[in-house]
């Protein structure tokens, strides 16, 4: 039964056999009982007429006048299917095309079904018995195969008509199964090639809009995903090796150091303490990680509420601070009220975290920080802006900054895996914003931007990814 109801070619066309067998069932039906009720009640209504008009004429012209009449009408053979007999009391023969009075005919009036012997032949009829004054008998009828002719034209062209229908559903669905399988087999040709490690490999799409264009189409955008993200576990993971073996090598240094020359306690201490700060960069590598890869994945969904990012803005502006003072930097922030929106309030707040942070990086001695969050009309776009006055990222490293490890020629010296921008994107692109850079003229400028009032999943959420945001 599961394998009868699974869609394919063969199916489809033995559905639609089916189905129009039933739809020709049910407009033959009613057709045919029509038709039934019709022939019945018209031969009914002739044979009375012929019965009515037959004893007038014995009203008015006698016994006599009567069989003449009937002879001169039919003679001695059926006319167009009607059978007539006049007969006396003893049910004698005295006019009409029948040899003899029939057996079997009921004594009781009106129309009967019966089966009479003509010439050795059996005849199916509907017989008419009227008893005439003087004990005269008159037998009215007609032969019921007079239609059988139009019946059996009905039942060919009923017959036809299905023969037709299981030729067209078997011939449609053999078309069918062969268009099919061709489509399939350039599929299946492509994700063989793809499984062989041809990932550039793509579906043929003519341009046309019928299904399995759209299908071809969006295949092809899952591939191009698919690529995206096996070239990006590739960079990451080579990014990770290299940058994971200055740090292990430093401590691996460290602590050989440490079982060759056995320092004074002083320096055994001090060695431990950068071991220990080579192995919270390790640490801090792996937690950026997982948390890219908890983003990725969508499970902080759960954690979405609604949440004031202005003040998320502030808090972090406030906790860097002190650092930016250290630095001799004025760190500023401005806002233009109470700004909402739906997301994770800890992401968000590690986030504007991060690019302060990075900010704090590249600013110039005495330089300026703004921090600002600012709502764009009328669509209500929301803007977490952090603008440094640097050195900047040149246009042609711009699109290549939130990559995962990756580091500009200005970052080399800098502390840091070239993570911070990645998580920055990576959260914004959970909410359905998008990160945005910018020169500021000297520096940068970095947005974050959301969109209010959204939950996870919202369609609202999607457009505002590609969304430009011009506040500031």
């Amino acid at each position: 039964m599961a394998r009868l109801l699974r869609v394919s070619a063969v199916n489809l066309a033995l559905g639609y056999v089916f189905l129009s067998i039933c739809v020709l069932t049910l407009f033959a039906t009613p057709l045919w009982y029509a038709w039934r009720e019709s022939i019945e009640e018209g031969r009914a209504a002739l044979i009375e007429d012929d019965a009515r008009r037959l004893a007038d004429v014995f009203q008015t012209q006698g016994a006599q006048g009567l069989a003449a009449a009937i002879d001169a009408q039919v003679g001695r053979r059926l006319a167009g299917g009607q059978i007539i007999l006049f007969a006396d009391a003893s049910l004698s023969r005295l006019a009409g095309n029948l040899p003899s009075w029939p057996p079997g005919v009921p004594e009781s009036p009106g129309p009967h079904n019966l089966s009479i012997d003509l010439g050795g032949s059996s005849m199916q009829t509907v017989l008419m018995r009227s008893f005439l004054p003087g004990g005269y008998n008159l037998l009215v009828g007609r032969d019921v195969a007079r239609f059988r002719t139009l019946e059996a034209f009905f039942w060919y062209g009923l017959a036809g008509a299905a023969g037709i229908v299981l030729l067209v559903g078997v011939l449609g669905g053999l078309l069918v199964r062969r268009a099919l399988l061709s489509e399939v087999q350039g599929i299946s040709q492509t994700a063989s090639a793809i499984v062989k490690g041809n990932l550039s490999q793509r579906l043929p799409t003519p341009g046309g809009a019928d299904e399995f264009d759209m299908l071809a189409q969006t295949l092809n955008r899952m591939l191009d995903q698919i690529e995206h993200l096996i070239h990006g576990v590739r960079n990451v993971s080579n990014a990770i090796a290299h940058d994971l073996r200055t740090p292990l090598a430093e401590l691996r240094s460290r602590l050989e150091e440490l079982s060759l020359t056995h320092p004074s306690p002083e320096e055994t201490f001090a060695e431990v303490d950068a071991a220990v700060a080579d192995v919270d960069r390790v640490l801090g590598i792996f937690n950026a990680l997982l948390r890219l890869a908890e983003i990725d994945t969508g499970a902080r969904y759960s954690g979405f509420v609604q949440v004031d990012v202005a003040k998320v803005a502030s808090e972090a502006a406030e906790f860097y601070q002190p650092v930016a003072e250290l630095k001799g930097v004025r760190l500023s922030f401005e806002s233009s009220g109470e700004l909402t929106v739906a997301g994770d309030p800890l992401l968000l707040a590690q986030a504007i975290g991060n690019l302060i942070d990075n900010a704090l990086k590249y600013a110039r001695e005495n330089g300026t920080i703004t921090v600002e969050v600012v709502q764009q009309q009328p669509d209500g776009v929301i803007g977490i802006a952090v603008s440094d006055d640097g050195p900047g990222i040149p246009d042609e490293e711009k699109p290549k900054v939130t990559e995962r490890f990756y580091r500009g020629d200005a970052s080399r010296g800098t502390p840091g895996a070239g993570l911070g921008l990645s998580l920055v994107a990576a959260v914004a692109k959970l909410h359905g914003g998008s990160l945005q850079l910018r020169d500021n003229h000297p520096g940068l400028r970095a947005t974050l931007i959301l969109v209010p009032g959204i939950g996870p999943g919202g369609g609202p959420l999607a457009v505002a990814a590609g969304a430009s945001f011009a506040g500031g």
